[in-house]
């Protein structure tokens, strides 16, 4: 398979979610391989072997409308997969593909509100994208995990990232829930060119994206707890605060402003607050202090 042939690898990996007994042909006992056999696929699809082989070992690489409808028929391709199919058939020239990402992100973070969480000490805060961009952060977001890092995409990162399994406590559960709410964002717009390329390159790379993405039904309301376990502070039980930003026709509109908070008096908190002592640069001593907590106005009583 030629480097970089991820339409190759798009329909191979296809290929092997299905079997036989899917596309219609006979079951033939115990097989060696996973899915259909290349020959399966060429002939569900119409093409001889020879010509399927090409497209998969991306020898041949301009296919035909015609064939491009054949393959989304034989391998079952609902309407997510047959853009994503399309897409890497026909990949946007890199100019465009730029142009088109920063439409899909909306543009930069609101200055002003980029401004704001950066005063923000105990609170982990971030700026998110249409298709899950991290457009800005916080200082203690960012001490987090690398993975909020302004320029990452978290869908990527749940999925490919090895560092997304030590960091999310529940990492199975994190997985769903991205891939719900990357639906719900994106509604019906399934040809936006920059998600085609999203979902393209990550059917390709992960099995447990495909298998989701291509689910008929996802939980759309989840836990509000985020689970983390961070190699300097430990566990940590942080609520989870998603606020839209913006108004139609603004250019901050389809943005999301992330927050984790701790409840007052838990352990999270004394972690989160020791985490927030080391990420404004405090010496290690300063840092492994239980920072009081701030007292409750209510609470204050004048001396006698």
């Amino acid at each position: 398979m030629q480097p970089g042939n991820q339409f190759g690898e798009f329909l191979r990996a296809r290929r092997e979610l299905l079997t036989p007994e899917d596309v219609g042909l006979p079951a033939t006992g115990r097989r060696r391989v996973q899915g259909l056999r290349r020959e399966e696929a060429a002939l569900v699809s119409g093409l001889s072997p020879e010509d399927y082989l090409r497209l998969e070992q991306g020898v041949e690489q301009n296919p035909t409308d015609d064939v491009l409808d054949a393959l989304t028929r034989a391998l079952k391709l609902d309407d997510d997969a047959a853009a994503s199919l399309r897409n890497l058939a026909r990949p946007t020239p890199l100019a465009n593909r730029e142009s088109t990402s920063a439409e899909a992100s909306h543009g930069e973070a609101p200055e002003g509100l980029v401004g704001l969480i950066d005063t923000w000490p105990n609170q982990a805060a971030w700026i998110e994208g249409r298709l899950t961009e991290v457009l800005a952060a916080n200082p203690l977001a960012r001490a987090l995990s690398p993975l909020l890092a302004p320029g990452t995409n978290l869908m990527r990162s749940v999925f490919l990232d090895p560092a997304a399994r030590e960091l999310y406590t529940r990492w199975d559960e994190m997985l769903v829930a991205t891939v719900a709410r990357l639906r719900t964002l994106i509604g019906p717009d399934i040809d936006d060119p920059a998600l085609a390329q999203l979902v393209g390159e990550l059917s390709v790379r992960s099995g447990e994206f495909r298998a989701l993405w291509g689910a008929a039904e996802l939980p759309t309301e989840g836990d509000t707890i985020t689970r983390l376990t961070h190699p300097q502070v430990g566990a940590l039980e942080l609520e989870t605060e998603r606020l839209a930003i913006g108004s139609p026709g603004e250019a901050s509109f389809g943005q999301f402003l992330v927050i984790l908070h701790a409840q007052a008096g838990s352990d999270s908190e004394t972690a989160l607050r020791r985490l927030s002592a080391i990420a404004s640069g405090k010496s290690p001593a300063e840092a492994k202090r239980i920072l009081p907590a701030p007292v409750p106005i209510e609470s204050k009583r004048r001396l006698p």
